[in-house]
């Protein structure tokens, strides 16, 4: 017989049927449970892909459950399941749309923004350098035909000799032709050698022995001459005011033209010969000074038996 109905209360609300929102404990709960399949992927591989019952994997999650000490409900280990088979819980990157992949590019600047700004702010740099070069380049090229025809002045009045004068003319010709035919490495060239001829002409010095090498003097037997010897004392140029100078000298054994401040003087053996006397005797030499190259000029006077000719290499 079944139970006679309970009557309701006066006034009471009748029952409302709803359908409750799922507690958090719940969802957690569900959660673990497909966290527990993933990893113990030996059921789902004997059971689930076997064709096992969902009863069977559920019993088996009690197991694994109450050797814990957990008391799971049946209907969360069968929300577990669905959730597994319905890979609910599983992350899925978004697609690589051009959207995604320009905000992975916005959270990773830290890294490439440092690097990309200083490469924009070289290739600045670098585009108002080329650009500046060209508008130098641009500016010195249109004042090159007055700049040489000042050097030629310049040049021209410091020469004392009208052989020197005549060839800075000639010099001055060369350059502002090749300016008229627009040839820029000649014209530069023309001015570069006006500048030499000037700096020569102004030169003031002494050609010095160099007293303080360990090596004055030596000789060197010449290649197409077995029998001779080509004697060089030591030296360098010493202006008024002291200290030595750079200056051209054209090694006479390799042909090439270097800038030194001491090289080897060729002289005579009787110059030579006084020299060394001098030096391994009392050690003073009475005069050091070979000879003295002044200005307006282009080259020295040798007081003391110098010849042409000239090393900067001695010590092989």
């Amino acid at each position: 017989m079944s139970e006679p109905a309970v009557p309701a209360r006066p006034g009471a609300s009748p029952p409302v049927v709803t359908d409750e929102p799922r507690k958090l404990d719940d969802v957690l709960l569900a959660m673990d449970v497909v966290d527990t399949l993933r990893h113990r992927t030996r059921i789902v591989d004997m059971e689930l892909n076997a064709g096992a019952r969902e009863q069977q994997l559920i019993d088996r999650l009690k197991e694994i459950y109450g050797a814990q000490g957990i008391d799971v409900p049946e209907k969360i280990l069968k929300d577990g399941v669905k959730a597994l088979e319905e890979q609910r819980f599983v992350y899925k990157p978004p697609e690589k749309t051009l959207g995604v992949k320009l905000a992975h590019l916005y959270v990773s600047r830290k890294k490439w923004l440092p690097g990309v700004s200083m490469a924009f702010v070289a290739l600045l740099a670098m585009g108002g350098v080329a650009f500046f070069s060209v508008r130098a380049g641009e500016a010195e090229w249109k004042g090159l035909p007055a700049e040489i025809a000042r050097l030629s002045d310049e040049g021209q009045k410091l020469a004392i000799d009208p052989a020197v004068d005549t060839q800075i003319q000639a010099m001055e010709r060369t350059g502002l032709r090749a300016v008229a035919e627009n040839d820029r490495g000649d014209a530069k060239a023309q001015a570069k050698a006006l500048r030499d001829i000037n700096a020569q002409l102004a030169a003031e010095y002494d050609i010095r022995i160099a007293v303080q090498e360990d090596t004055i003097g030596f000789y060197r037997i010449p290649p197409n001459n077995p029998m001779g010897r080509n004697y060089y004392i030591v030296v360098e140029a010493v202006p008024p005011g002291g200290g030595k100078l750079d200056l051209p000298i054209r090694n006479e054994e390799t042909g090439k033209t270097e800038r030194v401040d001491l090289w080897a003087q060729r002289v005579g053996k009787p110059t030579f010969d006084k020299i060394a006397e001098e030096k391994t005797g009392s050690g003073i030499i009475q005069n050091d000074v070979l000879g003295h190259k002044a200005q307006g000029v282009l080259t020295p006077v040798y007081e003391q038996g110098a010849i042409e000719g000239a090393v900067t290499k001695w010590d092989d």
